[in-house]
């Protein structure tokens, strides 16, 4: 069976930087992207998607919100476009809307980022970790790939 590899990349919130970039499997999108400023330790934005253009919209997403999660679809072929935020402005981690109904913009775009094709149980907290540098094996920060077996920059 083919290996589907969608694009993994990390954006600096605090200050220019380049955006560090590489590829992941099992994550199992086929459509769009999903971003977030949920992640571990430095809360950077975290984004995985199989097209650039989604990539792109769900990481203006979270800037645009001043955090927050994100799942785009971005389409030209059929000029088809799905934009979702849960909105976590402060500090890019919470909110200060009624907790029931961030919680159910929660389940209604993680709904979404399964439907794309994420075979995950629960794609946007498996993201958040995605950047924690301390667990095995291989992580994203904004500095580039990390080994955290060996416990080094590659």
């Amino acid at each position: 069976m083919l290996k589907r590899y969608s694009k993994i990349v990390v954006v600096n919130r605090y200050k220019q930087a380049p955006v560090a970039k590489t590829f992941i499997t099992n994550f199992g999108l086929k459509h769009g992207a999903i971003a977030s400023s949920v992640a571990h330790d430095s809360h950077n934005i975290v984004a995985i998607g199989v097209d650039d253009q989604s990539l792109l919209q769900s990481i203006n997403l979270i800037i645009e919100n001043q955090g927050g999660i994100s799942f785009c679809v971005h389409d030209n072929q059929n000029k088809d476009h799905l934009n979702m935020v849960v909105k976590l402005p402060v500090g890019g981690l919470m909110s200060t809307h009624d907790g029931y109904e961030i919680a159910s913009q929660y389940s209604e775009i993680d709904r979404a980022a399964k439907h794309a094709g994420c075979t995950l149980s629960s794609p946007f907290m498996t993201l958040s970790f995605m950047a924690l540098l301390v667990i095995p094996h291989l992580k994203l920060s904004d500095l580039g790939l990390f080994d955290g077996d060996q416990f080094c920059f590659i």
